[in-house]
């Protein structure tokens, strides 16, 4: 009988122990589930949730370092980046050339996938702060010089192309620039993927960066114009409130 209680007692504390055991392992699984869940809303990208983007106001005021821009609340790309206040960063996107905010994409199936693939018609801009970093013009004056190839190539309507050298930081990209209108686009080669133009300018404490497809350099009198144009409607000067 001493034998037979010892061992109850023995299994009934075993089953208490994993028990006991169990609960903080469930606990945990399910704050860590809680966690993954509103990292994932957060990163979203908007257009899986536009219905919050339309409840919300139509712009909003967001200050990049002591920088103050008017931001259409549907162009923001991210759910983490929605909201007015001072922002590290904020990525956009834009419908070209028209420069709305892109609309919500239809549903489709993987049987009209191939129908639903548009040719891109964005451009990308994201606003950051530069923390005294060396400023776009000052780097195509000082730094790219020093990787280029020293033939350039004139292209249509003056704009000149000079490739960067294999090997540097830069290979495989090419620098385009023209002085009426100022452009200056660093762009990837057309290969597997079409290749793709980064053009950077900076406002006070912010640096805006656009990125556009290399293709879209056949006219590039429009896309410089479309980039004057949005970086004027976004941008709100110190004197005046944003609206």
């Amino acid at each position: 009988m001493t034998f037979l209680s010892t061992a109850q007692q023995f299994a009934r504390g075993s089953r208490e122990r994993s028990r006991g055991h169990l609960v903080p392992i469930t606990i945990g699984g399910a704050v860590g589930i809680s966690a993954l869940a509103l990292v994932a809303y957060l990163l979203w990208p908007t257009w899986g949730s536009g219905s919050d983007a339309s409840n919300g106001p139509a712009r909003l005021p967001v200050s990049i370092g002591a920088t103050l821009f008017n931001v259409p609340a549907a162009a923001i790309r991210m759910n983490i980046q929605r909201h007015s206040g001072p922002q590290e960063r904020i990525d956009l996107s834009f419908v070209y050339p028209s420069l709305d905010a892109p609309e919500v994409p239809k549903h489709f199936s993987a049987d009209t996938l191939e129908e639903a693939v548009q040719p891109i018609d964005r451009i990308f801009l994201s606003i950051a702060v530069h923390h005294d970093t060396l400023a776009p013009d000052m780097r195509g004056r000082t730094i790219y010089p020093r990787y280029l190839e020293q033939a350039s190539t004139p292209e249509q309507d003056g704009l000149t192309m000079r490739a960067f050298r294999d090997g540097t930081p830069y290979g495989g990209e090419d620098l385009f620039s023209a002085t009426t209108p100022d452009l200056s686009a660093r762009c990837t080669r057309d290969a597997k993927t079409p290749g793709m133009c980064l053009s950077e300018r900076r406002i006070d404490d912010a640096d805006l960066t656009f990125r556009f497809p290399r293709s879209w350099l056949a006219q590039w009198r429009d896309v410089s114009a479309a980039m004057d144009r949005l970086t004027v409607q976004l941008h709100v000067p110190a004197n005046k409130p944003s609206s």
